[in-house]
């Protein structure tokens, strides 16, 4: 019985030695695959650190091309605000500023919504009223509800940040589109602060003393200045760096969330890995103990065997 103990005793210890699981741990990963495991969960955790700093660049970029591009629309408001209309008008040209991309939260969501419900009153919006979408997420929620309402998309626009010349290019194409209104509703989204958005809508209507390059350089304004903070407000929302105006950190965007779950990962991992090489090392240190202070009765039983 001595024998067949001490042989079994033996057996495990080589199989320890090899970093093998106990026969009794059938699911129990051994400390090569833990060891594994927690290397790649670490390259994990470096990739998203790398795209957070990205995304955290994209923002402060986005954020300077907003406070440059705000100018052309307070200058436009300035110029619309003197002259007000006398009569309320029903026809309006909605223009929707979303973008191609998605993973920023209810970024397109927003104006679809502001959209609808603009439309859904009848005392000041006529139903039938046209839209404009620029970009394909909007595009693709409000063509569900609104699809005969659509009379021209965009895409393709602000990939990067947004330039006047972009703006430019949709407001001679929206001139040219022969569609008829008196009132143009640019749907945008508006930036509130880095953790914070709202959508807003800005109506500007042309008099008909106004010439037709006046009419589309300040079309091109009022869409440029809602571009610029749209893409901000897409920015902020697949990433929101720490401030000392909180008092915690606040992270919205997939990357943020990918890294505190590695991070928690290699702290399990890393727990794992530690307790079953601790458990290797006692278990070796007993058969050592064992066999120095008991080597007349385990040896000769071995040798008999």
């Amino acid at each position: 019985m001595l024998a067949t103990r001490s042989v079994a005793r033996l057996a495990a210890q080589q199989s320890h030695q090899l970093g093998a699981a106990p026969k009794h741990a059938r699911n129990m990963a051994t400390l090569r695959e833990i060891e594994l495991r927690l290397k790649s969960v670490k390259n994990i955790e470096k990739i998203t650190k790398s795209m957070k700093m990205i995304a955290s660049t994209k923002l402060a970029k986005a954020q300077r091309a907003m406070v440059a591009g705000k100018e052309y629309g307070v200058a436009n408001s300035e110029l619309f605000q003197h002259t007000p209309s006398e009569t309320p008008t029903k026809n309006k040209l909605f223009v929707v500023i979303s973008s191609d991309k998605g993973l920023c939260g209810g970024i397109h969501s927003s104006v679809s919504k502001a959209t609808r419900r603009a439309i859904a009153d009848p005392e000041t919006v006529d139903p039938d009223s046209s839209i404009m979408v620029i970009g394909d997420k909007s595009k693709g929620q409000l063509s569900r509800l609104l699809s005969n309402n659509l009379a021209l998309t965009f895409n393709q626009i602000g990939r990067d940040i947004p330039t006047f010349a972009d703006a430019a290019g949709v407001a001679d194409l929206i001139i040219q589109s022969g569609v008829e209104y008196d009132t143009i509703a640019i749907v945008y989204n508006k930036f509130v602060s880095a953790i914070s958005y709202e959508s807003a809508i800005v109506e500007y209507e042309m008099e008909d003393d106004v010439t037709k390059d006046l009419a589309e350089f300040s079309l091109a304004n009022a869409i440029y200045a809602a571009l610029v903070e749209g893409h901000a407000c897409e920015q902020s929302a697949r990433y929101v760096p720490s401030s000392s105006e909180f008092t915690c950190l606040m992270f919205r965007n997939a990357m943020d969330n990918a890294s505190k779950n590695a991070k928690d990962m290699i702290d399990r991992l890393t727990m794992q890995y530690n307790r079953g090489r601790q458990a290797a090392i006692t278990n070796e240190l007993v058969d050592i103990i064992t066999d120095y202070w008991y080597p007349s009765v385990v040896d000769p039983l071995i040798v008999r065997q």
